[in-house]
Order: C-alpha cells, then sequence, then structure tokens
C-alpha cells in the first residue's frame, strides 16, 4: 500500500479512544474542553457547559451517583454516549449511569453503567434509584416533551439523595405546540418549574392553615439560564422574615379577597 493510501486510512477506534483520554485527563476540570474532546452537544450547539461547570466543580472529587436520562444516537444502538463519557471523565470518582428507550447497554465501560427504560417508568426508575441508593445529579436530556419531563421530575427528584441537583436540559420545547408546549400553555415544563418558584417563600404565605408541599420544603435554589433549569435539593425550613407581622398581612389578605393563587400550592407529596 502506498503512503498516500496508508495516510488517508481511517485510524482505528482505539487509537481514537487513546487520544481522548489523554486529553480528558490534561483537561479533566474543564467541562467545556470535555464536550468537545467527547463531541457531545452541550457545547456550541448549545451552551450549556458554563452552567454546569459552575455547578458541579465544586463536587467533582466527591463519589457521586450521576444519573442522565438518554444516552443518544437515537434508535442506533452502537451510537451515543458521549456525554456519559465526558460526565466520567469530570467526576473521576463517581459512577455514571444513563437510561434510554432504546437499548445502548453496548455502550457500558469501566464506571458507566446504562440501562434500557421509559423515563416515565416510575417503578423501574425507582428500582434503580433503590439499586444505588439514590442519585446526587439526574440530568434530564430525554425526550424533552413537556409532560415527560414534568412526570420525570416527580418521581426522580423525591429520590433524590439530600442536596442533589436536578438539571432539565432544552427547555425550548416548552414553547413548541408539537412537544405539548405553547405560548401560555399553563402545562409546559417551564410553567411547572416557574410554579414552583414561589414554594421558596411559602413561609411568608399569608395563607392560613396553609400546607406547604413536598416541593415547597424540599427545594432550596431553582436557576433558569437559556433552555436550562437547575433545581437544588435541600431543607427549606428557614423562619419568616417577620413573622409577627404575617397576622396583620392575614387580616388585609382576607380583606382584599385576592382572585390569585400560589401555583403549585396545593400539589400533594409525590407518590
Amino acid at each position: 500500500m502506498s503512503l498516500k493510501a496508508r495516510l488517508q486510512d481511517p485510524l482505528p477506534s482505539g487509537y481514537h479512544r487513546f487520544i481522548q483520554t489523554v486529553k480528558s485527563w490534561w483537561w479533566r476540570s474543564d467541562l467545556s474542553r470535555l464536550a468537545l474532546i467527547f463531541h457531545t452537544d452541550k457545547w456550541r450547539s448549545h451552551w450549556y457547559t458554563q452552567h454546569y461547570q459552575r455547578y458541579f466543580r465544586p463536587l467533582r472529587h466527591n463519589r457521586l451517583n450521576v444519573l442522565e436520562i438518554g444516552v443518544g444516537g437515537y434508535e442506533y444502538s452502537g451510537q451515543g454516549g458521549e456525554s456519559l463519557r465526558m460526565w466520567k471523565a469530570f467526576f473521576r470518582r463517581s459512577q455514571i449511569v444513563g437510561v434510554d428507550l432504546y437499548d445502548k447497554t453496548q455502550l457500558r465501560e469501566h464506571r458507566i453503567d446504562i440501562r434500557q427504560c421509559d423515563q416515565t417508568d416510575a417503578e423501574s426508575l425507582r428500582r434503580l434509584s433503590s439499586e444505588y441508593g439514590g442519585f446526587d445529579v439526574v440530568i434530564d436530556d430525554g425526550s424533552h416533551l413537556n409532560e415527560h419531563v414534568i412526570k420525570t421530575f416527580r418521581i426522580l427528584f423525591p429520590l433524590m439523595r439530600p442536596k442533589g441537583i436536578y438539571v432539565v436540559e432544552d427547555t425550548q420545547t416548552a414553547y413548541w405546540p408539537t412537544w405539548g408546549g405553547g405560548i401560555g400553555n399553563p402545562h409546559t415544563s417551564m410553567a411547572f418549574f416557574k410554579g414552583l418558584v414561589d414554594g421558596l417563600n411559602h413561609v411568608e404565605y399569608p395563607l392560613q392553615g396553609y400546607k406547604p408541599s413536598y416541593f415547597d420544603q424540599n427545594i432550596v435554589e431553582i436557576a433558569f439560564f437559556h433552555n436550562l433549569v437547575f433545581i437544588r435539593k435541600g431543607s427549606n425550613d428557614e423562619k419568616a422574615n417577620a413573622p409577627d407581622l404575617i397576622g396583620r398581612e392575614l387580616a388585609a389578605a382576607a380583606a382584599e379577597k385576592p382572585t390569585y393563587i400560589i401555583a403549585n400550592a396545593t400539589d400533594p407529596c409525590p407518590k
């Protein structure tokens, strides 16, 4: 074979993986660089890793269980797993788990487990969570259908470990009718997560006999970015700033007979 033909031959896949391993060790603390190395769309196609860097950098050396919904590659069994490898390179002491509607199990490797699972299958998700003792990080990069996003959050968030971080990607579908979204639609993923924001301050409600929901009591931070939402789990048990004034506000609220409601205020604890 001529030298020119040899140079045109594709390099073996093992060589590419070796180069990725070397590069990922060098850039192991930089998620945007790792996204480029592993060819995930979380940087440049999207601009997510800048926000992941901010939230996950303090956790990088911890032993965590990280779950990502959606392995990638659509129905092709041998394709996908790029972001799972990125998380593995970044969280170097953690177990990475991916779930996908299609069978991607052949992409398993050391510290990366993959299961075939519908993201709205409550029984399977609870069983998986129990097997791993709960997850510290959950990233929903699954179907992006609004109904699925909300249902998956209701299932998994209560099962997360304390101080866990739940992330939802690609929330642009909240505005797209064919994905169950739409402008002004009250049942979208964005409407749902915005409805949880008031619960951060539930102790300040001038509402007689108000019973805080599970989410009121267990969410301590919600952050919105372009097509991205972060929800931090924790005990939302801070006291009211001015409890002595709540009684006065109760009277004022009763006199005004307000027609507004607190979104999601009556949501029960998820079952």
